[in-house]
């Protein structure tokens, strides 16, 4: 800690720079929100101009100069170089990053398919953001955060990087509509951002640069109700998780709360993979 024994500054992040990935998604506004809230000046990165837009805008309106809205794509190295490029240029350094993106399917039958019947192209793309972009924004911050002697990095992975999916709270289920299930490729790629997060933790820590990782469960964000119900009487605590039940973790793991915490996947799914 940076004031060891002294418990109230632990998440006190004034003063620091924060660059979170999807940061126009799912989970990016709620874990911007928690660090502009905490006192840190935050860029946002998404490959969703007209949601990058939205979300900077909002949170800008509540916490002026503070907040950084890029357009990025994770699996485009130019794309990424630039990203990181921008943030110190407006910062001045990246203390904390947030890898957080994930694929979104473009055709949601194709990425559903099943697995007899997966399309190499198909696992290409997803991996190509899930691991290959987690890849890529990490060795460009953490370059950034060589230079400095410094940082952390928490990334997402997901409860299915950690345990199988149930296949029975499938039928029946959709999200935005469209039939779903857990493809294996989700599963191979969001366990492979462990790893990533074990090597770099270990080859980064007598560097003064921590990571480490987050493992969601499922959280409400466009399942019907049938699946919500389903998944929520498997989930010790018999409901899925809110958006904000994510953001402290990764407060924690960013902070000086945690600054003899490195190589660890914290999982936060309400007890699903304790049984």
């Amino acid at each position: 800690m940076n004031h060891p024994g002294d418990y109230s500054k632990a998440f006190d992040f004034t003063g620091k720079s924060v660059l979170i990935t999807a940061g126009a998604g799912t989970l990016g506004p709620e874990f911007a929100k928690g660090f502009l809230q905490h006192g840190a000046k935050v860029a946002i990165a998404d490959i969703n101009a007209d949601a990058t837009r939205r979300v900077a805008a909002e949170l800008e309106a509540s916490h002026p100069g503070s907040v950084l809205g890029l357009v990025s794509d994770v699996a485009d190295p130019a794309s990424v170089k630039d990203m990181v490029s921008r943030t110190v240029g407006r910062f001045g350094a990246i203390d904390i990053l947030v890898n957080n993106a994930a694929y979104f399917p473009d055709d949601f039958a194709r990425f559903f398919t099943r697995f007899e019947d997966y399309d190499l192209d198909q696992w290409r793309k997803v991996m190509a953001v899930n691991i290959d972009g987690m890849f890529l924004v990490a060795q460009a911050v953490g370059k950034q955060m060589l230079e400095q002697g410094r940082g952390a990095m928490v990334q997402t992975s997901s409860i299915y990087g950690v345990v199988s999916s149930d296949a029975r709270i499938y039928e029946g289920s959709e999200y935005l509509g469209s039939p779903i299930n857990n493809p294996a490729v989700y599963s191979a790629s969001k366990a492979a951002v462990i790893g990533l997060t074990r090597w770099l933790a270990a080859h980064w820590a007598g560097k003064g640069i921590r990571v480490n990782a987050i493992a969601p469960g499922g959280v409400e964000s466009g399942q019907n109700e049938t699946f919500t119900s389903k998944y929520g009487t498997r989930v010790p605590m018999g409901r899925m998780a809110r958006l904000d039940e994510m953001t402290s973790t990764v407060l924690y793991l960013a902070s000086d709360a945690s600054s003899y915490v490195t190589g660890q996947c914290i999982v936060v799914d309400g007890g699903l993979s304790a049984w």
